[in-house]
C-alpha cells in the first residue's frame, strides 16, 4: 500500500477512533447498535450525564459518521451507522496483518 493510500485510510479512520475514545459516546453507540434507533430523551435516561451533554456527544458521533439522525414528527431520532465502523475496522485489520507479518519475520530471524 502506498503512503498516500495509507494516509488517506488513517485520515478516514481517525475521527471514528476519536469519537469512540469517549466512554459516554461508546455507551451511546452500544445502545444504538443493540437497541435500535432512539430519541435524545430516551438516550439521556440513565446516561449519567445531562441531556445537553448527550446532545453534544451525539453531534460528535454524527460528525464522525457513526450515527445519523432523522426527524419523526417533532422528535429527532438517532440511528447507528454500521458502515462507517466497518470501514474503520478494515483499517485495524490492515494494521493487524502488518503486525502479524512483522512478528513472523522476527520469529524467522530469531530461529535462524
Amino acid at each position: 500500500m502506498s503512503r498516500t493510500a495509507s494516509a488517506a485510510r488513517i485520515a478516514d479512520a481517525a475521527p471514528v477512533f476519536a469519537a469512540l475514545g469517549d466512554p459516554t459516546r461508546l455507551r451511546i453507540v452500544d445502545r444504538l447498535s443493540g437497541e435500535g434507533p432512539q430519541s435524545i430523551a430516551r438516550l439521556s435516561e440513565d446516561a449519567g450525564v445531562t441531556r445537553q451533554a448527550v446532545t453534544k456527544h451525539l453531534q460528535a458521533l454524527v460528525d464522525a459518521g457513526l450515527v445519523r439522525d432523522t426527524w419523526r414528527g417533532r422528535e429527532r431520532v438517532f440511528q447507528f451507522e454500521p458502515r462507517r465502523l466497518a470501514r474503520a475496522r478494515k483499517h485495524l485489520d490492515l494494521i493487524s496483518s502488518q503486525w502479524d507479518a512483522v512478528l513472523m519475520r522476527l520469529q524467522a530471524f530469531v530461529e535462524d
